[in-house]
């Protein structure tokens, strides 16, 4: 018997390097034979997480256009990831997380008969405005899987609550911790970063765009106020993300504002931070996973275990309060070092293996594998 082809599909940075330790650890499941759709959500920015785990994509949808609509972007997924899926001949799909790639994979599968897994099925912040359109995004893809493959217990709960069967369910840890342990040994801090503490700032969700602006006054204030640290903003590419930041933050003396940077190199810079303010997903889990407290530029998260452990602030988005909050993180030192979480409520590095090996049972070719649950003997010595 031939092997199984399982295709990994993924269109962002942050689903590339989330998805290389399951393609490398597909490639030691026997039976199994992984190859990689790409739909070029981040064009510039995926060849670099690629290269990471030395994967070559097996087909490219190229379907980014400059400023073009959500409708318009998954009106264009659909039809071509449904082609490159036949043509492929894929007995399996996996889809990861939460962005319209994740949706319309998903949805282009379901439609050529072809069973689908979620990594990082699950999350919720149960407002489908914050995050947009992500939230709505991953609910609509877990109505369509195979195969359900939260990342903790608490999302595994969230699935059970709207009835998604648990026999067909895994709970893996989230593979940013299994990214982060790859290639945190290779991680560099860019060269041209100042001597002294440093704040790394984030910002390019868009929901968050109506009042980017204002959000960036209150940290131009923040950094006016706390001249002694650096705060480093790796801009987003999103032009409007960068017509409301530059304006207040370009000028300012210790406020470095830089292109987008590779993996490896924003690792680096988020280990080298006292204090990380961002609005990203991944990055809430990666400053947790590095031990770093991070301010969160949301009025919701889909990610309360790191608020659970102590590790995230919940600042909102309302310029005042996200002055205060990471003011008063700046001003006490103690305050900050409490954040550290003492674990790592995400994951254990494992959960490239533990998504292999529940793939293959699924298709019949290994007995079921044993999760992944925060507290155990086994969890505890991985953290």
């Amino acid at each position: 018997m031939s092997d199984r082809r399982v295709c990994v599909a993924f269109g962002t940075r942050p689903e590339a390097y989330k998805m290389g330790p399951v393609v490398l650890a597909l490639r030691e499941q026997p039976g199994i034979e992984p190859v990689l759709l790409v739909t070029g959500q981040h064009r510039e920015q995926l060849l670099d997480s690629l290269a990471l785990f030395d994967l070559v994509p097996d087909a490219d949808l190229a379907v980014m256009t400059e400023r073009q609509s959500l409708p318009e972007l998954l009106a264009r997924i659909v039809p071509a990831a449904a082609r490159e899926l036949k043509r492929m001949e894929a007995d399996y799909v996996l889809v990861h997380g939460d962005t319209l790639t994740t949706f319309a994979v998903a949805l282009a599968a379901f439609y050529e008969r072809i069973p689908v897994a979620h990594v990082e099925a699950g999350l919720r912040s149960f407002d489908l405005a914050q995050p947009f359109p992500e939230e709505a995004n991953r609910r609509l893809t877990d109505v369509l899987t195979d195969l359900d493959l939260p990342p903790t217990p608490w999302a595994m709960e969230n699935l059970l609550r709207e009835g998604r069967p648990r026999e067909t369910m895994f709970v893996t840890g989230n593979t940013v911790v299994d990214a982060v342990e790859f290639a945190r040994a290779r991680s560099k801090a860019p060269a041209w970063l100042p001597s002294g503490p440093l704040v790394t700032l984030t910002m390019h969700r868009r929901e968050n765009l109506p009042v980017m602006r204002e959000l960036a006054v209150a940290l131009a204030r923040v950094a006016r106020r706390f001249d002694t640290f650096s705060f480093v903003y790796p801009m987003h590419l999103n032009p409007a993300v960068r017509e409301a930041v530059e304006p207040e933050l370009a000028g300012i003396p210790n406020v470095l504002l830089c292109e987008p940077l590779g993996y490896l190199e924003m690792l680096g810079l988020l280990n080298a931070s006292e204090l990380i303010v961002t609005d990203s997903g991944g990055i809430q889990e990666e400053g947790t996973a590095l031990g770093k407290p991070v301010v969160v530029l949301r009025n919701v998260t889909e990610r309360p275990e790191g608020l659970e452990a102590g590790s995230l602030r919940l600042a909102g988005n309302d310029p005042a309060r996200v002055y205060e909050t990471v003011a008063r993180l700046l001003e006490d030192g103690r305050e900050r070092a409490a954040m550290r979480p003492s674990h790592n409520p995400y994951g254990d590095g494992l959960a490239g293996r533990r998504i292999a090996a529940a793939v293959a049972w699924r298709l019949g070719l290994a007995n079921r594998p044993e999760e992944w649950m925060p507290g155990t003997p086994e969890a505890a010595g991985q953290a």
